[in-house]
């Protein structure tokens, strides 16, 4: 669910700056970078920047708690993902010191911040400390907060794909398909029954349908990058491009290149298509009466196995890290060990905010907030996934829009070969410069 952003450097952030600061004055939550030098008196706040999201929500509320523990007031500035963005790469361009804890995306930005020295290396204050308990971290999200060696980030909220269906449709099927090729039967056969009714719907935007489709390139036995080159030219890379294409071109809704989570997710929950697969986040929107219809009929299911079995990506959506040119560094760590503890985790995903902790997936009681058929679909996701749903590279967006190339030509109907091996060869290219950047 995440955006794409551009490369962050040290030394080119003048164009986003001024839009960031127009961000940061709407909050009128943010003040100016902090004096460097000397320690900081015990009447400076902890700051917290994060996005406006459920978990957020929910541990601010509790904050009062861990300002008793640490005996320090804490400053939580809640911001959309677009000027969270924004607002990074103006403090930490500068160095600034007015930020300590940093909620993340592992995948989007992650990887530019350690380059660029933005994030404090975790990797000795988790693996030593014994409560704290860092093998408890599921592998998959567990892996993608390590980054050259470092960890880097905690993970504290995390998504996997599934498949949302309508189970007064799947009936005459023998109930939801578990394979990919039962998900095209299905869905050719209940698209053609009635006119106007979708047997699928997802995401097809060029860039923005990429980590959906990244489960389907996995299940097929392909990834973005094999033994260092790029793996979109590979036979299985192009049999997830051809198949995602045609289940689109198909059985899914006019326009469906222009399909982002935004416009996809209302069709499903208008009632309008029988199968619909994309981040388990999601699922309380089918159930909210508000805005949808299906709110009696959604079931949930695990990924379909496709040629290499069922193989879903599990990621950290958001994760939790501390800026490097903090003051306030072992205080940050305490928010960390408290917000991503064993107690927090256990806490929060029993109110229905999936973490990342096994231990925490393994005790039923913290899955009594989700529909049963969904807790089951997102613990066997979890046990198959992979930590990450996009090309792990600097540039994410840029990765993300030559690897979407093929699928848009796919949905379009048009001979997938072609664009695929260019798209190849542009990504191969990418990668060189890519890691490069890394280099340097």
């Amino acid at each position: 669910m995440s955006t794409s952003s551009p490369l962050l450097s040290r030394r080119s952030f003048g164009r986003l700056a001024a839009g960031a600061a127009g961000a940061i004055g709407a909050t009128g939550t943010l003040g100016a970078c902090s004096a460097r030098g000397g320690s900081p008196s015990a009447g400076t706040p902890l700051r917290i920047m994060a996005i406006n999201h459920v978990w957020s929500q929910a541990v601010r509320r509790r904050i009062k708690e861990f300002e008793d523990r640490v005996g320090r007031r804490v400053s939580m500035t809640l911001l959309t993902a677009d000027q969270l963005a924004g607002s990074y790469n103006v403090k930490l361009n500068a160095s600034g010191t007015d930020v300590d804890v940093m909620m993340v995306r592992a995948l989007q930005e992650q990887l530019v911040f350690g380059h660029n020295g933005w994030l404090a290396d975790l990797t000795d204050r988790v693996r030593g400390d014994a409560h704290f308990d860092w093998p408890d971290f599921q592998k998959a999200p567990r892996e993608a907060s390590v980054t050259s060696g470092k960890v880097l980030s905690v993970p504290v909220v995390t998504e996997r794909p599934v498949l949302y269906y309508r189970k007064d449709l799947v009936e005459g099927l023998g109930g939801p398909p578990d394979t990919l090729d039962a998900l095209m039967d299905g869905a050719r056969e209940i698209a053609s029954r009635r006119k106007g009714f979708y047997g699928y719907v997802g995401r097809g935007q060029r860039s923005g349908a990429v980590s959906q489709w990244s489960s389907f390139l996995y299940s097929h036995g392909g990834d973005f990058v094999v033994r260092g080159r790029s793996g979109i030219g590979s036979p299985e890379a192009l049999a997830a491009y051809e198949y995602y294409g045609k289940l689109l071109a198909l059985t899914g809704p006019p326009g469906a290149t222009n399909m982002s989570l935004e416009q996809a997710m209302p069709i499903f929950a208008q009632g309008k298509a029988a199968f619909y697969i994309d981040a388990d986040a999601i699922y309380s929107s089918f159930l909210d009466p508000k805005v949808s219809t299906v709110r009696d009929t959604v079931g949930f299911a695990p990924f379909p196995a496709g040629p290499a079995g069922a193989v879903p990506h599990n990621i950290p959506s958001w994760s939790l890290g501390i800026n490097a040119f903090s003051r306030l560094r072992d205080d940050a760590w305490e928010f960390i060990r408290w917000a991503a503890g064993p107690e927090m985790s256990t806490a929060l995903q029993s109110e229905g905010i999936p973490g990342a902790r096994a231990s925490v997936w393994a005790d039923p009681k913290t899955l009594a907030a989700f529909p049963a058929d969904l807790a089951r679909a997102m613990r066997l996701n979890a046990q198959r996934g992979r930590g990450y749903d996009r090309p792990r590279v600097l540039q994410v967006g840029r990765a993300r829009d030559i690897v979407g190339r093929p699928l848009v030509a796919g949905i379009l109907g048009k001979s997938v070969p072609p664009v695929a091996r260019d798209a190849d060869a542009e990504f191969a290219d990418f990668l060189v410069r890519d890691n490069r950047h890394k280099e340097s």
